[in-house]
């Protein structure tokens, strides 16, 4: 067995199930989870019928690079969304999702041979950077986020001495769990470091089109060319239709950037087996050519969370994200308990799932700075994320009687 496979830690949701077991939730509540970022609002029907009506696809093996209709339609959504003039034939691939994407591209990547290969990653994170770095042969580095600044990565606590190993850094903007954007001149302080030490970005973007505000989040590509890095050197962007289109099931992404990277990125996928099914394909070229559905689906988002938000701020340290589907709760001090003590007390008394902050975040230096926190999907329809905020006020008010 691959020796490195122990050192992976359980998934949240494994642990969350382990945390769980052993309790009867109460009966008189139906079961509502915000405990998965699964997204639930229906598919568009015009994405289905492409999928469901693709006649032939099954009959030949799929390219690794994809079809070239995606990568231009791809392409062309990149144009349209950030202004950018890629290269569809060098600059973008399309992906199985952005989580196999994010996995396989430290394979690529990373050089186990040199001494102190490092990964740098926002703490909390999504999980997959850690797996793919331990699984790389790299060392995992943590990187909190600050609350008083809106929960934006503190990448100045980064020693020189690990930026000098590093050879990838995962960036998540909008952040999981937290929705904080990354504004521009967070971005030039990155491609500096990057020029400085030589590693590549990997710009995790799957939460862009879930937004609150009237300005679209800002890219990673797009920072680059505003500032002058039109060969988005040592850079490359991930994202998904999962979020974007209500697809999750689908499977289907791109990755997009340095031209070296994506062409090393296909070499390693061709024996990897990363080709996307010619179905997936067609459904994947009607979605992204398609922009109606996802305006619809952010006005969904932005009214289910202006009418929860303000339910859960009236008992709970939290607001309104900058982007994203998860609010990022804080446990109320007054109540006596952790995040993992909290969440096991809601599912028994109000059949609740939130998902403990402290599992998606890693002890540094004594410190977890997902602890005290609770993250909230809310991906259902708006009245069951009512009721849910409902049953957490009246949770926290008879814990306080």
């Amino acid at each position: 067995m691959n020796p490195l496979l122990s050192h992976l830690q359980p998934y949240p949701f494994e642990r969350l199930r382990q945390l769980f077991a052993g309790v009867t939730p109460a009966p008189e509540y139906r079961p509502i989870s915000l405990g998965i970022g699964e997204p639930r609002h229906p598919t568009p029907p015009f994405i289905e019928h492409v999928l469901g009506n693709s006649p032939g696809a099954l009959a030949k093996y799929p390219a690794t690079g994809g079809d070239p209709r995606l990568r231009e339609a791809c392409a062309q959504w990149m144009n349209q969304r950030y202004g950018l003039a890629l290269d569809a034939a060098t600059q973008v691939l399309p992906v199985n999702g952005s989580r196999e994407a994010l996995f396989s591209f430290a394979q690529t990547v990373i050089d186990p041979t040199q001494p102190g290969a490092t990964v740098v990653c926002p703490n909390p994170f999504y999980q997959i950077y850690e797996g793919a770095a331990l699984l790389a042969g790299a060392t995992p580095v943590y990187v909190p986020s600050d609350p008083a600044r809106n929960f934006a990565v503190d990448w100045d606590s980064v020693p020189e001495s690990v930026w000098q190993t590093t050879q990838l850094l995962f960036v998540c903007s909008p952040g999981n769990p937290t929705g904080a954007v990354m504004p521009l001149s967070e971005w030039e302080k990155l491609f500096a470091l990057s020029d400085r030490h030589g590693f590549v970005i990997a710009s995790d973007e799957c939460y862009s089109e879930i937004y609150f505000r009237e300005e679209a989040p800002l890219g990673g590509l797009e920072a680059a060319q505003k500032l002058g890095r039109t060969d988005f050197r040592n850079l490359v962007s991930f994202t998904s239709l999962s979020k974007r289109s209500n697809v999750p099931g689908l499977r289907s992404g791109f990755v997009a950037g340095d031209a070296a990277l994506i062409k090393a990125f296909l070499l390693y996928r061709t024996y990897h087996g990363g080709a996307m099914g010619p179905a997936v394909q067609e459904a994947s070229i009607a979605a992204w050519n398609d922009e109606a559905h996802v305006i619809e689906n952010r006005r969904q988002y932005r009214q289910k969370f202006a009418e929860v938000t303000p339910v859960l701020e009236s008992v709970m340290d939290v607001r309104l994200p900058d982007a994203g589907f998860y609010l990022w709760a804080g446990v109320p001090e007054s109540l006596g308990m952790d995040d993992t003590e909290f969440a096991r007390a809601l599912y028994a008394q109000y059949n609740v799932t939130v998902l403990p902050g402290s599992y998606l975040a890693r002890d540094v230096g004594g410190h977890n700075p997902g602890a005290n926190r609770v993250r909230m999907a809310l991906v259902a329809e708006t009245e069951e994320c009512l009721e849910a905020a409902q049953r957490i006020v009246q949770f926290i008010q008879n814990l306080k009687k």
